[in-house]
């Protein structure tokens, strides 16, 4: 299927490593430009060079209030336009509510809460008729996570602003959406794994269990489905949350 990517350009945030380099390497495997970010130079330098041509890095913080503008001058100037932004950033601390500091919270709602607010309410402008701003969320929108309190408060208040943001943008032709991620086996899956003791493995086990499709994803397939809805292929697929957790969630 022609997805119709070829030469359009995409910004994907937090993309040096797991869901978001996913995606950028499926965007750019069907013809599109894209820049990408992290927080580190040298490692957004070794990504850039790795996805290859087509790819231009750009280090940036979500949390950063110039980084927007920084990101959209950066697509236009290396590529002439932009087309759409996957804004993904690194899961908050894990934590109970009584754990979690006041400090972390901080810090968690200016990188996953008002970074990505920032980052597409500059994109809205930037962008016309055919662009698409999506959001890497989490399976947390639907139904609280054991030990990641800050990511369940935070990232279903993300998820209403962005249907907010796709009714105001929809009659301009933007469309916005979001990806609720399951287990993909990425570090930071492996890490939740390792929390709260026992063995990694056997709570991998106990938690495929779960999955009707009996295993977790991997990156590779979250990224095809990343693609495919910022793409011009999904042109009236628009205010949708979609799970992409092998039916984990068993409500529709």
């Amino acid at each position: 299927m022609d997805l119709g990517l070829e030469d359009r350009v995409y910004i994907v945030t937090g993309a040096t490593r797991g869901l978001g380099n996913a995606t950028a390497r499926e965007l750019l495997a069907d013809g599109a430009k894209v820049i990408i970010t992290g927080r580190d130079g040298k490692t957004v330098a070794a990504a850039a060079d790795e996805l290859g041509d087509g790819c231009a890095g750009v280090p940036a913080d979500n949390a950063d209030p110039d980084a927007a503008d920084r990101l959209i001058a950066a697509a236009r100037d290396r590529f002439g336009r932009l087309d759409g932004i996957l804004i993904s950033v690194g899961g908050p601390p894990p934590g109970s509510a009584a754990d979690n500091t006041d400090e972390q919270w901080r810090a968690a709602f200016e990188a996953v809460f008002l970074g990505a607010v920032r980052l597409a309410r500059a994109a809205s402008q930037a962008l016309g008729a055919g662009g698409v701003i999506a959001f890497v969320l989490s399976a947390s929108v639907h139904e609280p996570i054991d030990g990641l309190t800050i990511s369940n408060g935070l990232r279903p208040g993300l998820a209403g602003f962005a249907k907010s943001l796709s009714v105001e943008l929809g009659p301009r032709g933007i469309r916005v959406l979001g990806l609720l991620p399951g287990r993909i086996s990425t570090d930071r899956i492996r890490e939740l794994d390792a929390l709260g003791g026992g063995d990694a493995e056997e709570n991998q086990a106990r938690r495929t269990a779960a999955i009707p499709l009996r295993r977790y994803g991997t990156p590779a397939e979250f990224g095809r489905t990343a693609a495919f809805l910022l793409s011009p292929a999904a042109s009236y697929v628009n205010g949708v949350m979609l799970p992409v957790d092998g039916g984990a969630r068993h409500g529709f």
